[in-house]
């Protein structure tokens, strides 16, 4: 295996960890820390070049990022989404590339309205009994909760990744 094979391998099992995992702390948490999106932003940063990416291409891809960024922090201050969340969607548009922001945002828009969806019908029945002393899950059931967006993130992210240059790198 070559070394561009090799670090677009590693890259992209960590990507997929570290997306799961945000997806199932937000949904267990409903929190997304900032140990996991620096670990996405060091490990990008690590092992983009070694997989053969150029400057142009990643910078393009940070300054999309960035800009991402700066947006979604302005949904955060309306209060629209967490903090979290606007930092891994940026960090996300990072690992994708400029070229699938747009299948991104509409993918995550779609999970995002399935997940509220389901949410909304599990809200609106009564909590199973086995749910009940689950702590997580009384949380999640509870309707003043908002919606854990970080598993619509990870779960489009998930979606978009195999169309990235990084799988390219592996065929």
């Amino acid at each position: 295996m070559t070394i561009p094979a090799v670090a677009a391998l590693t890259a992209s099992l960590c990507f997929a960890a570290a997306t799961i995992w945000a997806g199932l702390m937000d949904l267990a948490t409903m929190k997304i820390r900032n140990e996991l999106v620096l670990f996405l932003l060091a490990i990008y940063a690590a092992l983009a070049p070694l997989a053969g990416f150029g400057a142009v291409q990643i910078g393009l891809s940070a300054a999309v990022a960035f800009a991402a960024l700066i947006c979604t922090f302005i949904f955060f201050s309306l209060r629209w989404i967490g903090g979290g969340d606007a930092k891994l969607i940026s960090v996300v548009i990072l690992w994708l590339g400029a070229e699938h922001v747009l299948p991104y945002v509409l993918s995550m828009a779609i999970f995002g309205g399935v997940l509220t969806l389901i949410l909304l019908r599990f809200r609106a029945m009564p909590l199973p009994a086995f749910c009940n002393g689950i702590p997580w899950v009384e949380k999640l059931h509870a309707k003043e909760t908002g919606v854990p967006y970080g598993v619509a993130i990870a779960a489009a992210a998930l979606f978009i990744f195999p169309s990235t240059p990084w799988m390219k790198v592996l065929s």
